[in-house]
């Protein structure tokens, strides 16, 4: 089969290459899937260059994400021959074929396509996690998403949306505004670059925002803290800009809003029995058209190097997916 594999560690991608290996055996608890469509998460990229959290060993074959027809499992692992499931692993996804824990996959919902469900795991897990889960998100807050033209920036102004939410939407570039005002669940869209609190303020009568869902960090991290309302949360989530941002405790205890980490994967693995409630809910939703991921293209397996270049340039509005 063939597997996009990280052969060796390196900053330009130059040690990521499509290779032929053997199809992998599903070890106990395991479901060998077909893999039909896997989407590029930015982890994907970072692992590639040593500098995600979770560091496999090289070689490893990359993908986090996927969906795809289900060739065989265990009787009791709750999926047959021919079903269609979504999930993933930590690595394994960019590859005709994947050996996936069966605690790890979900049947896709009636009517999601492939591409859809591959992008609809790691981006709504981390979007419902955050806002819900550790923001304990209302209806009716206002919520400011930074780096909403990602992935997981999108998903989380669609779930916010979908629960009842006003969403700002913030990019750092003038020619992705116009595609963030008419995507899903946003209700504004600015650009962040400098300063943008006297947008916040003019958006929401002064109010300012309930909750600052943050993958940025570095200058925009320092801006929202300008930002939040009395009682509000700042969500951190990465640090996209590359500076690790520093805050001094007197300004949360003066504004009176919390800071709070935010690691889905990890609240998953911690709370294993929240973490499949989570994907249930994400999963209802979904088949009721309440959320849908946008998919900014999808691309061949052998055009892997574009995808990741697309990500790493910052270029892609929504996921792109990889298809085998």
């Amino acid at each position: 089969m063939k597997a996009l594999r990280v052969q060796k560690l390196s900053d330009d991608l130059s040690g990521v290459e499509l290779v032929d290996l053997p199809m992998p055996k599903r070890g106990p608890g395991e479901v060998l899937v077909r893999v039909r469509a896997a989407s590029l998460n930015f982890p994907d990229l970072l692992m590639t260059q040593g500098k995600y959290q979770f560091k496999p060993e090289s070689p490893f074959t990359s993908g986090m994400e996927l969906a795809g027809e289900v060739v065989e499992a265990d009787a009791d692992s709750g999926f047959a021959a021919g079903d269609l499931v979504m999930g993933g692993a930590k690595t394994g996804g960019f590859a005709e074929y994947a050996a996936v824990p069966a605690r790890s996959l979900r049947l896709v919902p009636e009517g999601i396509s492939p591409a859809a469900a591959a992008s609809m795991g790691a981006a709504y897990l981390t979007a419902y996690v955050a806002l819900a889960e550790l923001g304990g998100f209302e209806p009716g807050q206002t919520v400011l998403v930074h780096g909403a033209s990602g992935g997981v920036g999108l998903a989380t102004c669609d779930l916010a949306k979908a629960l009842g939410g006003t969403v700002i939407a913030a990019t750092h570039s003038e020619a992705k505004l116009a595609a963030l005002k008419a995507a899903r669940g946003v209700d504004h869209a600015i650009v962040n670059t400098g300063r943008f609190r006297e947008d916040i303020i003019a958006l929401t009568d002064g109010r300012l925002c309930d909750l600052v869902f943050d993958p940025v960090g570095g200058d925009v991290f320092d801006e929202s803290t300008r930002c939040v309302a009395f009682g509000g949360k700042l969500l951190v989530v990465g640090f996209v800009a590359g500076r690790i941002p520093e805050i001094a405790v007197n300004i949360p205890l003066i504004k009176g809003f919390s800071v709070v980490g935010v690691r889905a994967g990890e609240y998953s693995r911690r709370f294993p029995e929240r973490g499949q409630r989570i994907m249930t809910e994400i999963a209802q939703l979904a088949s009721s058209r309440a959320i849908q991921p946008h998919v900014d293209r999808t691309l061949p397996l052998t055009r892997w190097r574009e995808a990741f270049d697309a990500m790493a340039a910052g270029k892609l509005v929504g996921k792109v997916v990889l298809e085998p």
